[in-house]
């Protein structure tokens, strides 16, 4: 029947638009009818593509009737499926129904008992799945040590998960696999265990998962997939070799009649075009998309200087494809990147759409990393006179012009923790907009470099963030272009010299950070990280970390609140041309290796002070050397403990020149959505918790005529690049002293001597009262993010 006319036997919903029906109780020789629907999706879409041979001009709809329909095959669109301006394709579900289709597939098979509480079914040989589903439910590999969703970090680590007394009781771990965090907690990386030396110790490959690779954490790992482990209620090994599937049921399951479905394929839909023939008009609404495999051992394709790597692909993955969208679409249980936008791509949108429980990334814009000047790796470095100077990049080949509208996006990165619900990598002008983004560990929103800008963050509700990393925000950028780390270009004159261009050489539009909440409680709210550059921030609403912005160029920070906490400058260039103005801030500032005066404009700020009446910010003008009309005093908030911190009529805050902008319009708006979405927990109003420093002195020292101090607090670790709270850091080297000849500079973190590591200043001096002499010393240093060794020369006579 036609929701049109009502009319039975009806092909067409209007002259002009073919309606191509689709049930489980199809069959496939059927003409596509209400009556006599299409089996399959693939056979709709071979009906779709021959309609518009047919009508060329006529628009068409597959209509998909509940149920949940498991692929053969991943669902591949071409050019070939292409609709028009005024005749989309359009694939959807009936209104008022549940419509998945699946990466996987339900087999029945025969368990019996294994022990122990096990059972086993026998699988053909060539049976695959990385994934199990019991009634919905997504089942545990094998793994040691088991889940405890108490811990922070994988749901359970141990320290000696792959130490040689516990690998001896494996038989045969091939095909097992590590995972484990970074040692600097950057995300982390993932290990196939190929097998055992003939001295007990394990053999693997992998750790290509973090663009900045470094050994594992030595606490934070696991493993899984080895069948010795197989132990706990919910986990489940497949022995290929043998032919056995084996799993430990939970009490609750009875298998005779639980519905479990096995995880097949990679991609559940792709769209597959190319920039000169590529998929345009084709859309999906009402539709949910389940099941795909996991790929984190895929995941190993370097972004420039970024830190992350990428697999290109997801469980939706596009490429070469112009005005598609997804309407109203949920992507779940899926084992790598909900969706990935790799390359050419125009005006892909994605509007109402609930994505959670992803092993990577929600959706991911990526571009080829070929289409950027100078585009360089972490192993290189660039020089002054091979730079290109020419704006922009060198061809179209990356996504522009997308937009993420009105999403519930959450619980990613349940098995990659270097990901993020949105990554933005070579692209530009996306548009994210009205989204709640909660619930994942690292970034919530991630920007990887300044290719090529003109990005839109607005109404967003960002918090939950940073959950199992450190060294981040719920915002991160880097803006690591051709600008940074050059051998000889000097960053401090840069904006004030012939080159000056080059600053926003590859950031060519500004990115906007617009009318935001966010809250990170393991880092920054908004962290502008290694030469972000080009940025517009304004009225965000930041409730936890405060607002970080490291060495770049030309960003404008104003009318932002930042409740609890304040602005955190790190290692500015000289004449950044930034600008900070008209904020509320908590505390005053917290600057890390700053030289006076801070950028173009710092001035017209509010430290909000309960109670106080008001003054000028003397502690702000020392810090910044800027901030003559900046105050002190009660901002006059209008309901704090409610989130609204706007100010009444006659605050000293509005009188400097703050301006009120909406506290209850964050993120999702539908209303699907809005009874899912959680919002952010509000802060105990006024209350800071105190940053642990494990009792570390704070005591400057001189040494050599360097000023030291031990590193403390996440701010200086973060400054440095270092992987935790430990070293000491060289605040500055004063004239002809050894330690200036030596070639230490001011932000120098000293990491170890002789060998010996330094964690404090403490250390250092005893290792250099052992010496006997300072030419006896060895310093090995981290500067800039890198590894350097000074050998201290002869003294001379001081000048």
């Amino acid at each position: 029947m036609s929701e049109a006319t009502g009319q039975t036997k009806t092909e067409t919903s209007s002259p002009c638009e073919r309606l191509i029906h689709v049930s489980l109780f199809g069959c496939d020789d059927n003409p596509g009818t209400k009556e006599q629907p299409l089996k399959t999706i693939s056979a709709a879409q071979s009906a779709a593509r021959a309609a518009k041979v047919v009508q060329p001009n006529a628009g068409v709809t597959v209509l998909i009737a509940s149920g949940t329909y498991y692929l053969d095959d991943t669902l591949v669109f071409t050019n070939r499926d292409s609709g028009s301006a005024d005749a989309s394709v359009v694939y959807k579900a009936e209104p008022g129904t549940d419509v998945i289709i699946s990466g996987g597939q339900a087999i029945k098979l025969d368990w019996e008992p294994y022990r122990d509480g096990i059972m086993r079914a026998r699988v053909p040989r060539d049976f695959h799945t990385d994934q199990i589903f019991v009634n919905g439910e997504l089942q545990t590999m094998a793994r040691y040590p088991n889940v405890n969703s108490l811990q922070r970090v994988f749901n359970g680590y141990a320290a000696d998960a792959i130490d040689p007394e516990r690998v001896a009781s494996w038989k045969d771990p091939r095909g097992g696999y590590i995972h484990a965090m970074h040692e600097a907690w950057w995300g982390d990386m993932s290990y196939e265990i190929t097998g055992k030396a003939e001295d007990g110790s394990l053999q693997y490959a992998g750790g290509w998962q973090n663009n900045r690779p470094a050994g594992m954490h030595r606490d934070f790992r696991f493993v899984e997939n080895v069948f010795e482990e197989l132990d706990a209620p919910g986990e489940w090994f497949l022995d290929k070799q043998a032919g056995f599937i084996y799993y430990y049921p939970p009490a609750d399951v009875d298998l005779t009649t639980a519905l479990v479905e096995f995880v097949r394929l990679k991609h559940v839909v792709e769209l597959m075009g190319t920039p000169a023939d590529p998929v345009r008009f084709l859309r999906f609404e009402g539709l949910s998309f389940r099941h795909a495999s996991r790929t984190f051992m895929e995941n190993s394709e370097p972004i420039l200087r970024s830190d992350w790597t990428v697999y290109r692909g997801g469980a939706i993955s596009i490429s070469g494809a112009e005005d598609c969208a997804f309407a109203d679409c949920d992507v779940a249980d899926v084992g790598g990147n909900a969706v990935f936008v790799s390359n050419y791509n125009r005006r892909i949108t994605f509007e109402g759409c609930h994505i959670h429980h992803a092993g990577a990334n929600g959706i991911a814009f990526v571009g080829n990393p070929a289409m950027v000047r100078n585009g360089i790796t972490w192993t290189q470095q660039n020089k002054i006179d091979e730079l290109d100077r020419t704006q922009g990049p060198l061809g179209d080949d990356y996504p522009s012009d997308c937009l993420v509208y009105d999403c519930l996006i959450h619980n990613t990165g349940m098995v990659e923790k270097q990901s993020a619900p949105i990554e933005i990598d070579i692209a530009q002008s996306i548009t994210v907009r009205s989204c709640s983004i909660y619930d994942v560990p690292r970034a919530g929103i991630n920007i990887g470099d300044g290719a090529w800008g003109g990005h839109i963050v607005e109404d967003c509700d960002v918090f939950d963030t940073v959950l199992e990393t450190g060294d981040h925000g719920a915002f991160n950028s880097w803006g690591r272009d051709r600008f940074w780390n050059v051998e000889g270009l000097d960053n401090d004159t840069l904006t004030v010299s012939p080159d000056s261009n080059l600053a926003m050489a590859d950031v060519v539009q500004p990115i906007t950070l617009r009318h935001n909440r966010w809250r990170c409680d393991h880092g920054w709210d908004i962290d502008l990280d290694d030469g972000s550059s080009n940025y517009l921030i304004e009225n965000n609403l930041c409730l936890n970390g405060g607002l970080k912005n490291r060495e770049g160029y030309y960003r404008t920070v104003r009318n932002n609140v930042i409740v609890n906490n304040t602005f955190h400058p790190h290692v500015w260039y000289g004449n950044s041309q930034d600008v900070f103005i008209y904020n509320i801030v908590f505390t005053p500032y917290e600057p890390i290796g700053m030289k006076q005066p801070w950028g173009k404009e710092v001035d017209f700020n509010f430290v909000h002070a309960i109670g106080s009446n008001t003054t000028v910010a003397l502690d702000l003008q020392t810090q910044s050397g800027q901030d003559t009309h900046s105050v002190r005093g009660d901002a006059g908030f209008v309901d704090p403990t409610l989130g609204d911190y706007r100010v009444h009529a006659g605050s000293p805050a509005a009188e400097l020149g703050f301006a009120n902008f909406p506290m209850n319009e964050f993120g999702v708006t539908r209303a699907r959505l809005k009874v899912l979405a959680r919002a952010p927990q509000l802060p105990i109003f006024g209350l800071r918790d105190a940053a642990g420093s494990d009792g570390r002195d704070a005591a400057e020292v001189d040494w050599l005529g360097a000023r030291l101090k031990n590193v403390i607090g996440m701010g200086m670790v973060s400054a440095a690049g270092l992987s935790g709270e430990t070293g000491v850091w060289v605040l500055r080297c004063e004239g002809y002293a050894a330690a200036n000849r030596l070639g230490l500079l001011a932000n120098d973190v000293i990491t170890a001597a002789n060998d010996t590591a330094v964690d404090s200043i403490d250390d250092l001096l005893k290792i250099a009262e052992l010496s006997g002499t300072p030419e006896r010393l060895t310093l090995s240093i981290w500067r800039s993010q890198m590894p350097v060794t000074l050998s201290l020369p002869p003294l001379e006579t001081a000048k």
